[in-house]
């Protein structure tokens, strides 16, 4: 829960948004894409909001998804709450435009920060947030002083990943605005990388944003332009063809285009169908099999189509998702838990949480879903097992 909040659910947090705004719950409803019945079973706590849900939600009564979510999730323990400490310094270290910062110390060589931004990267991928929040500030900061004093494509490339590590790590955390301001940096950094790549990658970070927003269309048709900028000469332009296609698959699915999704999906599967084996993972975004297989079952999610969804779950192998990174699976299973909570099946849309806790720990304590899912859980059930018990109370230390 939020620092100094109460622990109110998501729907107790949509009714007192709207009554400020002075709206009925009709009129809501007209203001955003769901029924006057399906908000007045979120407010009162019988159905799930789905992200679909909160963003246009969150849309109509002109506030920030974070806000309905109840983010950022402040932790009464010291060390729960550790990863909220490095914000500041991240918006310090973002604060440096066209001049590096004043350091304590000499800047490390680019070699040995690029060693270090490796691990950045590795933990991003093994969803360890508090240790990738206290690295972050530091390389930010040392990269923009290489930029901006002594300047170099590589240097500026750099900056670029960290820059996407912060803008997704901030995003995860609830700072959505922190993560827009970021995200503007980021497009500064790829534009100077001399990579012509990355600014189309900023458009794949970018959509996620105003998917949070509500804005499927606009997203759709920047993903779109990006699409049609790849050079297919470039090493990496499988990967990114392929990313940025099915982004654009799980954007339309959100938006309830349902044949754009499939086509989109069916692009993606195509570019890896055509490369006839592995692709590089520039730009960290797992382009492969199983995360082809995982983004089907998502996009059958977020179109509603429960049935499809867990069939599609059924088929991917475990030795797929042991081939991901540690986020992407526990992103998975949070998705399967709204899959299994939605059908009535409990017991297995706990599992999932579970599975998902033991896969990423640290991502799902802050994922929102994860965390609603969790609540709904505790109110819909006569009798709560221990093991929801413990991963509530975990949740909420």
């Amino acid at each position: 829960m939020s620092g100094g909040a109460t622990p109110d659910g998501i729907g107790v947090r949509v009714a007192r948004v709207r009554k400020r705004r002075g709206l009925t719950q009709h009129g809501l409803a007209q203001r955003s894409r769901y029924s006057r019945s399906h908000i007045a079973q979120v407010e009162a706590g019988h159905k799930v909001a789905t992200p679909g849900f909160v963003a246009s939600v969150a849309a109509a009564l002109a506030v920030d998804s974070a806000e309905i979510y109840g983010q950022p999730y402040r932790s009464h323990t010291r060390d729960h709450d550790q990863v909220h400490g490095s914000i500041s310094d991240l918006r310090r270290a973002m604060a440096y435009v066209d001049v590096g910062p004043e350091l304590d110390t000499p800047p490390r060589a680019l070699n040995q920060i690029s060693a270090a931004v490796a691990n950045a990267l590795a933990l991003r991928r093994q969803a360890r947030h508090l240790q990738l929040a206290a690295r972050l500030p530091g390389i930010v900061e040392e990269l923009t002083w290489h930029v901006y004093e002594v300047g170099s494509p590589r240097a500026w490339t750099m900056l670029n990943q960290a820059h996407n590590l912060a803008a997704s790590l901030t995003r995860r955390l609830g700072y959505n605005d922190l993560s827009g301001q970021i995200m503007e940096r980021a497009t500064v950094s790829a534009a100077h990388s001399e990579d012509p790549h990355l600014p189309l990658m900023i458009a794949h970070r970018r959509s996620l944003l105003m998917m949070g927003v509500a804005a499927y269309g606009p997203a759709v048709r920047l993903l779109d332009k990006s699409i049609r900028k790849v050079d297919r000469s470039r090493p990496d332009a499988i990967e990114v063809l392929g990313a940025l296609n099915l982004r654009a698959a799980v954007v339309s699915a959100r938006g309830g285009k349902s044949a754009d999704a499939w086509d989109y999906y069916g692009q993606a599967t195509e570019v890896s169908r055509a490369a006839g084996g592995p692709t590089l993972d520039e730009h960290g975004t797992d382009y492969n099999p199983g995360n082809l297989a995982i983004h089907g079952a998502a996009i059958a999610l977020e179109l509603g189509d429960l049935d499809e969804a867990a069939r599609r779950d059924e088929e991917i192998s475990e030795a797929a998702l042991l081939g991901l990174a540690a986020e992407r699976r526990a992103h998975h299973q949070i998705d399967m838990a709204r899959v299994r909570v939605e059908l009535g099946d409990y017991n297995r849309a706990l599992s999932r949480l579970l599975t998902a806790e033991q896969t990423a720990p640290q991502m799902t304590r802050y994922h929102p879903s994860a965390r609603t899912i969790v609540d709904h859980l505790m109110d819909v059930r006569r009798t709560v097992p221990e093991s929801l018990r413990q991963l509530h109370n975990r949740m909420s230390a």
